[in-house]
């Protein structure tokens, strides 16, 4: 089945995030013993709007900015050179203990020795993210969006986030925008909050049209029964994981496709990467084969960021799976948590387990 897309819209791609940076320390090392660091602009969001922005799609970003930080100006400029249109509040840092964008503190790993993740959120600004700051009848009614993206991240990030995403997804609705929702679990987030969490996320699953997460995500977020317990090893486990997406679909009736990724670690740098995708009645699944790895961070965004802008294209959907997987794998080549496609031939290679020079 294909999805009905909105035509003659302004925006192919929506997504609301909170910005922040995401700091690296160079040549695999570990942060503790660092003294030399990366540093680029971030969010899950923007991560998986990537694709589209890269590929020539008019991709727009819903956030917020701390006013006259140089660290905002850092991701202005990156959303630019992203080619990413943006726009947001501009909220007063209030002193050195107000407001600041996130640092998100993550080392590659290397071999053996597994990454490692410190957020540091305190005072973080996207966390004021409201619809009062955003005119939604412009942006749905007048200029059109095809694809509202939302995640979980910054659905649970602040009860005002929680909200905001709500409203997109019902402006969305009203407005025949078809919605996406990965729902990214993370355990810090729902500390406290697991009944109030569970009733935005299920009001969100129940209108939208794409539902990805993995076997935690589906589990904790929606009360989902998860797949039968194997282990590590993926192989041999591809039914029971068709069996938990088959008690999504019956749950969320209403959405069309819904997708899991698949990876099992050999180590930090050889993965197994695979992919299901459940299309109407329809199973596509990636059976998980070797991949090289820079750094993991963004490989699920990267695969819905790809599996979306193949959706946005009008083509076959047996090609939507195969995309997002190509576009997930290429993520892992890159230092940033995102990934720069060329152009499309570069993620059918990869698809195609070409890596021959190309001149």
């Amino acid at each position: 089945m294909k999805i009905e897309i909105k035509n003659n819209c302004a925006w192919s791609l929506l997504v609301p995030t909170s910005m922040g940076v995401r700091i690296t320390p160079v040549n695999g090392q570990p942060t503790h013993s660092s003294d030399t660091f990366y540093m680029h602009a971030t969010s899950a969001e923007t991560n998986v709007a990537s694709i589209s922005s890269y590929l020539g799609l008019p991709v727009k970003v819903l956030t917020t900015f701390v006013k006259d930080s140089p660290i905002a100006r850092l991701i202005k400029d990156s959303l630019a050179g992203r080619h990413m249109n943006y726009e947001g509040a501009e909220v007063e840092q209030g002193g050195p203990w107000g407001f600041r964008h996130q640092f998100n503190i993550a080392d590659s790993g290397y071999g053996v020795r597994g990454p490692r993740v410190q957020n540091d959120r305190a005072g973080e600004v996207g966390r004021t993210l409201n619809v009062k700051d955003f005119d939604l009848e412009r942006i749905f009614a007048i200029e059109g969006v095809q694809i509202l993206h939302l995640s979980g991240l910054i659905s649970a990030l602040s009860p005002e986030t929680g909200k905001f995403c709500l409203e997109l997804a019902r402006a969305a609705k009203r407005c025949g925008t078809k919605i996406s929702f990965d729902l990214n679990y993370r355990a810090s987030f729902w500390k406290g909050r697991a009944n109030e969490l569970r009733e935005i996320f299920t009001e969100i699953a129940a209108s939208a049209d794409i539902l990805v997460g993995n076997e935690e995500d589906f589990q904790l977020c929606l009360g989902i029964k998860g797949p039968e317990e194997g282990g590590q090893d993926l192989s041999g486990h591809i039914d029971s994981f068709k069996d938990m997406i088959s008690r999504v679909k019956q749950a969320f009736p209403e959405a069309s496709v819904f997708a899991t990724t698949l990876r099992q670690v050999i180590s930090t740098n050889n993965h197994l990467w695979g992919a299901i995708m459940l299309e109407g009645e329809n199973w596509h699944v990636a059976e998980p084969r070797e991949i090289y790895v820079l750094d993991r961070i963004g490989g699920g965004d990267g695969f819905v960021g790809g599996m979306l802008y193949a959706i946005l294209k009008g083509w076959d959907p047996s090609k939507w799976m195969e995309f997002g997987w190509a576009c997930g794998a290429l993520a892992t080549t890159s230092m940033t948590d995102y990934a720069q496609p060329a152009d499309e031939e570069q993620i059918w290679s990869i698809w195609k387990g070409n890596a021959r020079v190309k001149r």
